[in-house]
């Protein structure tokens, strides 16, 4: 279920662990770019950041949904 369009802001990101707008910026390349969960895994180790890529597969279900067509820019 996506939950976007029922939540606010504040209450789409409680809880997590990491800051919105790199939970954003990871969901947006991933959706973007025909990068990898283990590619973000590692762009975001170069900037010092330490996650899973489960972490952003997670992101991705949570955030985006079961819409194939999303994947990777196809539109």
């Amino acid at each position: 279920m996506n939950l976007v369009g029922m939540l606010s802001l504040d209450e789409l990101f409680k809880g997590r662990h990491f800051d919105r707008e790199i939970i954003v910026l990871c969901v947006r390349w991933y959706l973007r770019y025909k990068l990898s969960f283990r590619d973000l895994v590692e762009m975001m180790a170069e900037r010092g950041l330490s996650l899973a890529h489960t972490t952003i597969m997670r992101w991705i279900q949570r955030y985006v949904g079961s819409r194939q067509d999303w994947r990777h820019g196809v539109r």
